[in-house]
């Protein structure tokens, strides 16, 4: 039955490219009042590392304290993920959007306002939340929205403002006190919030709930009034049709065999991406370059600076060469990096080249940051966005947002105390964690490029067939 549903829709299926199209006004402002949580989500990852001594020094907390602190964001963004995707299935992505911007104003006003270890916490776990809706609804609306020419890249630009949220955080961090910081970390959830009351909902979402008119009105609007959409809107309409009548809409219908492929593929990217400590090394740069005998703030500085320009390439590039040659390019970038830095404390703790050492650690930093964020940052998101169906799409959203929370908490919350342990080990182990990424995406990952959703999702459901 499945299988002659999909061959009907295949013979209805126009050879041009119905999804191919320009930009338009209403894409591009829609497309920035999605990233703006992006940009929210940066700022908050990137919030720690500059905040650190000034926090501990007006609040009187200790390693501990302030690693529970620096990690909570990530026990947020846990508990959000697992509200991701009924929250999107049910009010929309615009809804979720508008959402998660009041929750991250909240959690900004309490930070800045905090008095105690409580407060700050409180403000963390709540920007946490509002990060795994954002994690999940920015990649999704975005994927949802945009032309298959431009879709690659346009997702990646949550990843490019994800690193200029960080560098941001980070260099005026150094300018100005915490509670400052994060007043002006609020602002754009204002911007987003304003602006989810007037973006067009996802047109597929549309399908999803219903609302045949409202689907060819938001479309519409995003293509502009002289596109032709015929072809588009069919194609949109025939799949959700098609993937509804198959299976109602239950969360364990994921687990089913057609999904098996997509779902190792979208979670074992989620996980390594989590752990191969870029988080880390994100969340507690100063300390790290300090542990290593580097300045700090110097360090810092060129951290921010140095994510920007491959991210902002790789923006134009995504669309040229695809997803896997990217990923490839970044977990071989992590492994060199986390090497680099492992090295670099070797050496410090055997009394070796110790001019040299800290400038290793240095290095090695900013090749993750140059090669993290255009890659394994961004991608996976691209690739979770692309590979299910939208009858699915919820519950596999939710698990591999899940899925990169709990990574990215184990490794923010641990990373001091095995810095504690063993400094090298520490970077040895996220090491050896990149070396198995590289394996993953080299054998499993496949190529999603210029094919519309539709397409890509039923060919992924033929690996198990």
């Amino acid at each position: 039955m499945e299988e002659e549903l999909l061959l009907k829709l295949e013979e209805k299926r126009p050879t041009s490219s119905a999804s191919e199209g320009g930009v338009t006004v209403v894409l591009i402002f829609s497309i920035f009042t999605a990233v703006c949580g992006s940009f929210v989500l940066g700022c908050a990852w990137g919030y720690s590392s500059p905040a650190q001594s000034g926090i501990i020094g007006d609040l009187g907390l200790s390693t501990a304290d302030y690693s529970l602190f620096g990690s909570i964001l990530t026990v947020g963004q846990l508990i959000g993920s697992l509200a991701c995707g009924t929250l999107t299935d049910y009010i929309g992505r615009r809804g979720t959007m508008g959402l998660s911007s009041v929750l991250s104003l909240v959690g900004w006003l309490a930070i800045a306002f905090s008095q105690a270890a409580w407060s700050l916490d409180l403000g963390r776990i709540i920007m946490g939340f509002a990060g795994g809706l954002y994690s999940y609804v920015v990649p999704v609306y975005i994927a949802e929205i945009t032309p298959k020419n431009l879709r690659g890249g346009a997702v990646l630009l949550h990843q490019l403002m994800i690193s200029c949220g960080i560098a941001f955080a980070f260099l005026v961090g150094l300018v100005t006190n915490w509670h400052v910081l994060a007043l002006i970390g609020a602002l754009p959830c204002l911007l987003q919030l304003l602006g989810s009351f007037v973006i067009p909902e996802s047109p597929r979402w549309l399908v999803k709930a219903s609302d045949s008119n409202g689907y060819e009105g938001a479309l519409r609007r995003l293509r502009g009034d002289n596109a032709d959409i015929t072809d588009e809107a069919a194609e949109i309409k025939d799949y959700n049709q098609s993937v509804a009548s198959m299976s109602d809409q239950k969360f364990n219908n994921i687990f089913q065999k057609k999904y098996t492929y997509a779902l190792t593929v979208s979670l074992g990217l989620m996980a390594l991406a989590g752990l191969c400590g870029a988080n880390g090394i994100i969340f507690y740069a100063a300390t790290i370059f300090e542990s290593a005998g580097f300045s700090g703030a110097i360090g810092t500085v060129a951290m921010a600076l140095t994510q920007l320009p491959p991210t902002i390439l790789g923006v134009f590039l995504m669309d040229h060469f695809g997803r896997r040659p990217l990923l490839l390019y970044s977990a071989i970038g992590m492994f060199t990096a986390c090497f680099s830095v492992a090295l670099s404390f070797m050496m410090k703790e055997h009394g070796l080249m110790k001019e040299f050492s800290p400038y290793l650690a240095l290095i090695g930093i900013l090749i993750s940051a140059a090669t993290f964020p255009v890659g394994l940052g961004g991608i996976p998101f691209i690739i979770m966005s692309e590979i299910f169906p939208m009858n699915v799409k919820g519950a596999a959203g939710t698990l591999a947002v899940v899925v990169y929370s709990l990574s990215s908490w184990i490794v923010s919350y641990t990373i001091n105390f095995l810095m504690d342990w063993s400094s090298s080990g520490t970077f040895f182990l996220y090491t050896s964690i990149n070396a198995f990424a590289l394996l993953f995406i080299s054998i499993l990952v496949p190529e999603t490029k210029g094919r519309t959703l539709e397409e890509i999702q039923e060919s992924l459901q033929g690996y198990v067939h």
